[in-house]
């Protein structure tokens, strides 16, 4: 599907851009521009990924100059909308600057599309936009409806707008598992927001294999859910605990501290509302939301049940154990 393309990744420096531009030059496509703000990210990438550099171009910009986007996707195939402001707290204290880059911003990234008679977006939305309670999700929402809604504007154009909706990556930026580390190594005790807190979370070998399955499938103004294994905080905590004493050989008691939830955190997150429940269509590894702007319905490879109907039944947590696999098997800690 990839090869010989061109392909544009915004905010390609974040940790799923870093992976998915891993995963892609794999299927030896033409040319990857990484588009992002932050010129030491880029430099860095650029040191990782030296023996594919005739493959990979650097582009400082920012999504929120359209005139910026329509120059980095002149002549691209494919492009994977992964810049956003992710950092809950961030927004939910600078609210507005959060609209401009994930809301205005990805509607930026649709009219430069557009324009420029790309293939395929790809947009990665959150968990966060069900029901949200914190501006974060509120935007992520307003980027699936913008996304969905490009079917709509784009006219006579043969170009498909789909999103994507996971939840926390394991070991991004920003995320615990990282942080985690840090507190461990600088004070021996690490900060726990609520024990009992549940969140849908994933590997990222995991995110980018559903990403590319969703980009494969989709036609046109879908939402695909993917399928995800729910973790408890404080089994999180431990295995990381456990983890950092067995590598590093700490004999101190590593304390964990609870310090309560942050602004706009809910206890759990839901993949789906109600309402999508009944008009999803479930596959292996992800549920698929048709777009309500398409008459059309479409067919989908793999589809176990044309309608959901309300079935998506809560989950248990993933035991400690396959949690300590993952975490070594992606070298996370």
């Amino acid at each position: 599907m990839y090869e010989g393309k061109k392909i544009l990744i915004t905010g390609g420096t974040g940790t799923i851009g870093y992976h998915l531009t891993r995963r892609l030059l794999r299927e030896n496509p033409a040319v990857i521009r990484i588009f992002s703000r932050d010129e030491y990210k880029q430099f860095n990438m650029s040191l990782d990924f030296r023996d594919y550099a005739g493959k990979l171009r650097f582009l400082i910009g920012d999504v929120r100059d359209e005139q910026r986007l329509l120059r980095a996707m002149e002549d691209i195939d494919y492009v994977f909308h992964l810049a956003a402001m992710k950092h809950v707290p961030a927004c939910e204290y600078n609210p507005f600057e959060a609209v401009k880059t994930n809301v205005v911003g990805t509607q930026n990234v649709i009219q430069a599309a557009i324009v420029t008679g790309v293939k395929k977006v790809l947009f990665t939305s959150s968990d966060k936009a069900i029901a949200p309670t914190n501006t974060y999700g509120a935007t992520k929402l307003t980027g699936e409806r913008l996304i969905a809604a490009a079917e709509l504007q784009k006219g006579p154009r043969d170009i498909v707008f789909h999103a994507v909706r996971f939840g926390n990556v394991m070991g991004s930026r920003g995320s615990v598992i990282p942080l985690f580390k840090e507190q461990i190594l600088a004070r021996r005790a690490i900060t726990v927001t609520d024990p009992e807190m549940k969140r849908y979370m994933m590997t990222p070998s995991q995110a980018i294999n559903l990403m590319l399955k969703a980009n494969e499938l989709a036609k046109g103004g879908e939402v695909f859910v993917l399928k995800m294994p729910i973790v408890r905080l404080a089994d999180l905590a431990e295995v990381v605990v456990e983890e950092m004493v067995r590598k590093h050989g700490i004999t101190d008691h590593v304390n964990i501290e609870v310090v309560g939830a942050r602004p706009g955190e809910k206890m759990q997150e839901e993949l789906m509302t109600q309402e999508e429940q009944k008009i999803a269509l479930e596959t292996d590894g992800m549920y698929i939301l048709p777009s309500v702007f398409v008459d059309k319905r479409h067919y989908y490879p793999g589809v176990l049940d044309a309608g959901m109907a309300g079935k998506v039944t809560e989950q248990d947590p993933i035991d400690k154990e396959m949690l300590r696999r993952w975490i070594r098997e992606e070298q996370l800690i």
